[in-house]
Formats: C-alpha cells, structure tokens, sequence
C-alpha cells in the first residue's frame, strides 16, 4: 500500500530543490519539490521523498488530525 503525507513547507533550499516539510508533532524531513513550484508554507502531499502535489491547508490540516488520532488509538492498545 502507498500512502501520500500531508506537510507544511517551513525551509526551501532552492539550489537543491528540496524543502523541509513539516508534519506536525514536530516530526519534520526534508522532501524534494522538484516537481511542483511552491513556497514556504505551502501544504504539500509527499510520498517517496516527493512533494508530488499542493493541496488545500484546511484539507492537510484535517487528514494530519486524523493521522495522528489514528496513531494515538494504535498507542493505547
């Protein structure tokens, strides 16, 4: 199974074409933007290391929430 990420964009290194992404829950990594033109705080799904598409900050916001409840449940079983 794939499974594409939500995160924000909070650094750009443009020579490298990467970015640092921000999930949430200050789980950060760095994710390469060289297929989409974006900027800094922008919201992006990443899958692979690839930032492959920008998406709605709300919508990025509400599918983070739901990860994190997700891995929540799975700790307190």
């Amino acid at each position: 199974m794939c499974l594409a990420v939500p995160g924000k964009i909070i650094k750009i290194d443009k020579e490298k074409k990467q970015a640092v992404i921000d999930y949430g829950s200050g789980t950060k990594r760095k994710a390469n933007i060289s297929f989409l033109r974006v900027s800094v705080n922008d919201y992006v799904l990443v899958h692979a290391g690839f930032a492959i598409q920008k998406v709605d900050p709300k919508d990025a916001q509400e599918t983070l929430a739901v990860f994190h409840d997700m891995v929540d449940e799975g700790a307190e079983k």
